[in-house]
């Protein structure tokens, strides 16, 4: 299984909310990455800001979720 640029089959992508954070999620997911789970959300109280964190996988991955995880 080939990933563009050989990178992992799973991937955290992280960054302050804004426009450019976006668009690196949009990119990935048009590469042929897929969203994992839900986004995450935190105050950056340094830097006076809010975090996020979006977590993909390769689209041809085989990635199951654990279903004792809380919903």
């Amino acid at each position: 299984m080939q990933t563009p640029e050989d990178k992992p089959i799973y991937r955290l992508l992280t960054g302050r909310d804004d426009r450019a954070f976006c668009e690196r999620v949009s990119e990935a997911l048009e590469q042929g990455w897929r969203l994992f789970g839900s986004p995450t959300m935190v105050w950056d109280e340094g830097h006076l800001c809010l975090k996020v964190a979006q977590a993909v996988v390769w689209h041809e991955a085989d990635v199951v979720k654990d279903q004792n995880l809380p919903k």
